[in-house]
């Protein structure tokens, strides 16, 4: 494990990832429906709104009919309205997964994370994936069956919105990061599905040491098949932004070249939250608006970004307008968590890496 410094700054990244992550939860969320908002249509609100370049929450949709096709959930995700962060799917698995990890230690098993959701998670609060795997542990089967049983979800994004905490538990080892994270995602996905969730927490990890985001993105490559999909179509974002392609039309080629996949397949956010990333340059705020206006799964893709650019920055430089709205509070759907401190959730995380380095 590479060291990350003092005590009081890897308190500060891991504080940094949990605010990021929620915060770029809470800027997607409004907008979550790639088949509606479209990255053309997301900017035009934005123009409409006088909001471009993106630089805080989404604002309050202008006169018209905008305000019908947002998520149900905008009146608490925008700027001026936001009272603590609203319950979301991609923040209660960083939650579980926390729990996972206080309950049972880094040497969990698969089967411990399912049963940890019949516990603590509500049925109607898992979608796609996690949703069929969830019915198929309830009719008693067991991993790998339960993400393979009648799931055509075994490729989308589920597993690598849950892959955080393991990110954050193992800083500056994305091999061990990777490894946790494979054994969370094989209760629900398979293929790409499962090497996104090993992406993701890997890429979270290799933030707490690495120079630049470009270094995190390359040790991140190193975990996932170099055959794989994913981890083509992750190369691909690099190497159009190393042309210096504009950002839009890194992203304009890239999704002619994952067409038909869907707006929740992980392949095709994983491009968006690559280029999100690299051409956000570290810049918090401009990695956030990058990401979420790509479109697609907009809050899930938001909440990822904002977690490696909070590890990255640090809670302390996270700008105020993302955090002041937050209130320190977290609203969420896992028994037992709702209403909790984002400050003790990243003090839990915090005793966990340190147990571990």
């Amino acid at each position: 494990m590479t060291p990350v410094g003092t005590e009081p700054e890897l308190a500060d990244r891991v504080l940094g990832g949990w605010l990021g992550r929620i915060a770029g939860n809470m800027l997607g969320k409004p907008v979550e429906q790639g088949d509606l908002w479209t990255r053309d249509r997301i900017d035009d609100y934005l123009r409409q709104a006088c909001a471009l370049p993106l630089t805080d929450y989404f604002p309050e949709p202008p006169p018209g009919g905008a305000a019908l096709e947002l998520r149900p959930e905008w009146r608490q995700c925008v700027r001026g309205r936001i009272h603590g962060s609203c319950r979301d799917d991609d923040v209660d698995y960083a939650i579980l997964g926390l729990d996972l990890l206080e309950t049972h230690g880094f040497g969990f098993s698969t089967e411990q994370v399912g049963d940890l959701w019949l516990l603590r998670l509500p049925y109607l609060q898992t979608f796609t994936a996690e949703r069929a795997a969830y019915r198929n542990l309830a009719s008693g089967l067991k991993p790998p069956l339960t993400a393979t049983y009648d799931n055509p979800y075994q490729e989308w994004i589920g597993a690598l919105i849950r892959a955080d905490i393991y990110g954050w538990t193992r800083p500056g080892a994305p091999r061990r990061a990777a490894a946790l994270a494979r054994r969370d995602a094989v209760l629900s996905h398979t293929g790409n599905g499962v090497y996104g969730a090993m992406w993701a927490a890997a890429l979270i990890s290799a933030a707490f040491t690495a120079p630049t985001v470009r270094h995190a993105l390359d040790e991140a490559l190193a975990v996932v098949p170099a055959s794989s999909r994913l981890a083509r179509t992750v190369r691909r974002v690099i190497s159009l932004h190393e042309t210096r392609m504009t950002w839009e039309d890194t992203l304009t080629t890239v999704a002619e070249e994952t067409a038909g996949l869907g707006w929740i397949h992980t392949i095709p956010n994983a491009a968006v939250l690559t280029a999100g990333l690299l051409y956000g340059d570290g810049d918090f705020t401009r990695t956030l608006a990058l990401t979420v206006r790509g479109g697609l799964d907009t809050d899930s893709n938001g909440a990822t970004a904002g977690s490696v650019a909070g590890v990255l920055t640090g809670a302390e430089e996270i700008p105020v307008q993302w955090k002041e709205p937050l209130q320190d509070t977290v609203r969420s759907a896992v028994f037992g968590f709702d209403g909790v401190r984002i400050s003790e959730l990243a003090e839990r995380t915090l005793r966990l890496a340190q147990a571990e380095a």
